[in-house]
């Protein structure tokens, strides 16, 4: 282990100042007691490494990309690995030189290094002769056929599937002590394969779930921090200061705090806090700080208010629970056991969107997807459904956009549940989506940690009417950032917050 990292830290420098200065690399602690782990904790019964696989998820500007390539020249060279097969992986070229680029580079300026292991540098790819061992930068998804004895994955959360994660993982079954190192930043893709992993390395680390050939790493702020607080930009940054240069890192913090179009770039950059979107309009860090183990047989016989988001018949389509209950004089919400559905087609039949179908695919092996057989929706499914919960509870009001369910809203208006129309625009949806916000970040609403919900909470943006930025209706980034769940949350507790007020009839024309 110590000759490994000493090996890596005789390697220089490819890019700027230090570069320049033909420094050679030099770890902080932070990156020592890292690679320690993963190359110096062996097994007993046998000495191999005890990690095969580590995730660092460590913010940009702190040296990923150059720990990455001495890395995998580490592992390209190791003698003990006969025939070995390093690979950068990414969903791009230019991704994937990222990594290769400067590995490739630091054996041109060490001419030693090259003689001893008698490595041939090529234009897209190393090989020491000996042996056939490669290093070659490797794209979007292989195939199968390779070998590796190490796969660097390189900013993990660009990628939309775990094609090429799985590919190295299972073509590594030959080699005996072989390593997928996963280096990234946070993203706003919290439905893809990087955030999963990122919360299996979670439960790892606390003891959820086993995990002995995992090593995590997650440099970040805590939810209790206040991300304008320049002392938290040193806790997510190991390479405060070194890499990382203060003035710098803090004016960017500064043009945050005053640019809200710039929050959220700063957020996941530079502190490696995840955000659904972009232009995240609900904090969703204080939406998981609203989960709590909720069942929904406490509620039994208590009146409630559903939120129907219909979408379209080929698409995501969402039911949302809320009840009320007063504490202290303050309303307080809680959503319990949403439902979605989407047709087979959809998922299994989508060459439109296969990055859609992945993610709904992914739900579905979780048991948080309905899967409604044939192309289309059939909406006496979500009917029978909402007759269940009048049943169990007491179906106060039910929330329904007009698309397409003319038939649906008759149906419920015969069973009682008062359906009331709410066009999905600034009128319908403002004091709604405004009111979700408030209950989040106050603390009273309480939701029962449902994935798919969670996600598509993540996925909201808002779109301000012009000239007045106090009202809102919820929008989307781009058309697979599904919202449904979110819009039918936002349609039960504008129900419920004017539970008191006389609502109007599906037949009168003047309509929520």
């Amino acid at each position: 282990m110590q000759k490994r990292i000493e090996f890596m830290q005789l390697l220089p420098h490819t890019k700027g100042e230090w570069a320049y200065q033909r420094k050679l690399i030099t770890f902080e602690p932070w990156q020592i007691f890292g690679l320690a782990c993963i190359f110096g904790w062996k097994r007993k019964k046998d000495k191999l490494r005890r990690f095969t696989e580590a995730y660092w998820e460590i913010p940009r500007k702190n040296g990923k990309s150059i720990l990455a390539a001495a890395v995998g020249l580490s592992m390209f060279t190791d003698p003990s690995e006969f025939g070995a097969e390093v690979y950068s992986g990414a969903t791009t070229e230019k991704q994937a030189w990222e990594v290769f680029k400067p590995a490739r580079l630091m054996v041109l300026k060490t001419p030693q290094l090259a003689s001893a292991f008698d490595i041939d540098v090529r234009a897209k790819k190393m090989i020491i002769t000996d042996d056939e061992s490669v290093f070659e930068p490797i794209i979007g998804n292989p195939g199968d056929g390779q070998s590796p004895s190490c796969a660097l994955i390189d900013e993990y959360h660009e990628h939309d599937t775990s094609d090429l994660y799985e590919t190295m993982r299972t073509g590594m079954l030959a080699r005996k002590q072989p390593l997928i190192f996963i280096i990234t930043t946070a993203g706003d893709n919290i439905a893809g394969p990087c955030y999963e992993k990122r919360g299996e390395v979670i439960d790892v680390l606390n003891g959820i779930i086993p995990g002995d050939r995992t090593f995590g790493y997650i440099w970040t702020i805590d939810e209790k921090d206040e991300w304008t607080d320049p002392e938290v930009v040193k806790k997510a940054n190991p390479n405060f200061g070194v890499s990382v240069y203060e003035h710098i890192i803090l004016q960017d913090q500064k043009d945050a705090v005053n640019t809200p179009r710039a929050q959220s770039a700063f957020k996941t950059k530079n502190l490696n806090v995840w955000v659904g979107s972009r232009t995240a309009y609900f904090n969703l860090e204080k939406w998981k700080a609203c989960e709590e183990a909720i069942d929904e047989s406490d509620f039994e016989g208590q009146e409630c208010h559903l939120g129907c988001d219909l979408a379209a018949k080929t698409d995501l389509n969402a039911k949302v629970k809320v009840f009320t209950r007063m504490i202290e004089g303050v309303r307080h919400y809680y959503v319990v056991s949403p439902t979605f559905w989407v047709p087979h087609d959809t998922i299994y039949y989508n060459e439109d969107n296969k990055r859609l179908a992945e993610i709904y695919k992914s739900f579905k092996s979780t048991g948080e997807i309905d899967v409604v057989q044939g192309a289309e929706m059939d909406y006496r499914t979500i009917l029978s459904e909402c007759k269940s919960d009048n049943k169990k509870f007491v179906v106060n009001s039910c929330g329904i956009d007009p698309h397409g369910a003319t038939c649906l809203l008759h149906e419920l208006d015969e069973e009682g549940m008062d359906p009331v129309i709410i066009q999905q625009n600034f009128t319908g949806m403002s004091d709604g989506m405004k009111e979700v916000d408030a209950a989040i970040k106050g603390g009273r609403l309480h939701q029962d940690g449902n994935p798919l919900l969670t996600w598509c909470i993540s996925n909201v943006t808002g779109k301000y009417m012009t000239g007045n930025d106090d009202i809102v209706r919820p929008t989307k980034e781009t058309p697979d950032k599904k919202i449904d769940g979110a819009v039918a949350l936002i349609m039960a507790i504008g129900l419920a917050m004017t539970a008191e007020a006389p609502r109007q009839s599906i037949y009168n024309k003047t309509q929520l």
